[in-house]
């Protein structure tokens, strides 16, 4: 299937969870990733903060996890650079530091920076993703733009809801493809 069509079909599914279902897979997410993904070694975790109303992964849960049996990781989120297209990153220091932004994202509004090579792992927001690694996004290739400038072996792991398709379409040279996806039923290390 293609981009276009998959993004339809995946966040149709997301919006269609019932609050109990997708607090319930939340839990069960958060649960996998930290029996699967072993932090020792990550100094700065980076991880996207959810957009609510399309039912992203509440990466709340993990990011206050990591703060209370991590203390060491620092988080870092990004913020949408509107004039370069391109994300920055700021160290999390507490939620009186984000405001929504037009998208209805969480971003920081001022903080210390993070530089992109202090990045030791990347979470990564996804609609639905392929067997061979590819996610799909909402389009506007942010993450494939700031993924392509980690270090190699900076972790990308993506977070779904849903297990794989078999095959993205229309994937591009410029789709940076994850390293692991952790769902509420499944760790796939691709």
């Amino acid at each position: 299937m293609t981009k276009k069509e998959l993004r339809k079909i995946y966040l149709k599914k997301r919006m269609e969870l019932s609050d109990a279902a997708y607090h319930r897979l939340n839990e069960e997410l958060c649960e996998r990733f930290f029996a699967a993904v072993k932090l020792k070694g990550v100094h700065v975790l980076h991880t996207f903060l959810p957009i609510r109303k399309t039912r992203e992964v509440n990466t709340w849960l993990i990011i206050e996890r990591v703060r209370r049996d991590f203390p060491d990781i620092r988080i870092s989120v990004p913020k949408i650079n509107n004039h370069t297209a391109q994300l920055e990153h700021y160290y999390l220091e507490g939620p009186e530091q984000l405001q929504n932004n037009t998208w209805e994202i969480p971003e920081p509004v001022e903080g210390i920076p993070t530089p992109t090579e202090k990045i030791d792992a990347v979470l990564v927001p996804l609609l639905a993703f392929d067997k061979q690694g590819h996610r799909l996004g909402y389009g506007r290739g942010f993450y494939d733009r700031f993924l392509a400038t980690c270090r190699p072996d900076c972790l990308k792991i993506g977070l779904s809801f849903f297990e794989s398709v078999d095959r993205i379409d229309d994937v591009s040279d410029k789709d940076i493809p994850l390293d692991l996806v952790v769902t509420s039923e499944n760790v796939m290390a691709l």
